[in-house]
């Protein structure tokens, strides 16, 4: 792990800064199941996320802003690196920023700059999108217009508003 002042395990796999084994090893030892039974680190970020699934209402509606042509990036905090769709990515993103390939983090400030730069925009055209209130407000404090979002029916239309674009069936 980092020698950094921050010695959170989740930042520093977010950052990089540890192998996702490392990271199962520490939270494993830190957690139990109801029963006070140990969890198993090995595989435990691929149990945590065995749940999820892309939410398809917004993978439509970031096609339908490229095909606007308006740019588009991945701004993401890693939890590994090995789970992303990335044979979509193309298609999907002009830019894609994973935390742990960079060295950054949401809510810090450097990596909103980085992708926007990688963009080639200044932040303040940029519209930022995020389940987390905290990476919310870094956006915000940087010149972002940010959505916080709850679900794709109430993101897509305040996106829609902001774009004037039609993202909802």
């Amino acid at each position: 792990m980092s020698t950094t002042s921050d010695t959170n395990p989740i930042h520093a796999l977010e950052r990089g800064e540890c192998t996702v084994e490392e990271f199962e090893r520490l939270l494993a030892s830190r957690i139990a199941r109801r029963n006070g039974v140990q969890v198993m680190a090995e595989g435990l970020l691929t149990r945590m996320f065995a749940g999820s699934t892309m939410a398809v209402p917004m993978q439509a509606a970031v096609q339908v802003i490229r095909t606007a042509g308006l740019r588009t990036a991945l701004l993401s905090n890693s939890w590994g690196m090995a789970d992303y769709p990335r044979h979509l990515f193309p298609g999907m993103f002009d830019v894609v920023v994973i935390s742990g390939e960079v060295g950054m983090r949401k809510p810090e400030e450097r990596i909103f700059h980085h992708a926007a730069g990688l963009l080639g925009l200044d932040p303040a055209e940029c519209v930022f999108v995020d389940d987390i209130n905290v990476n919310i407000k870094a956006a915000e404090a940087i010149g972002m217009t940010a959505i916080l979002h709850r679900d794709p029916p109430e993101t897509l239309v305040r996106l829609g508003e902001l774009l004037g674009l039609a993202l909802t069936g």
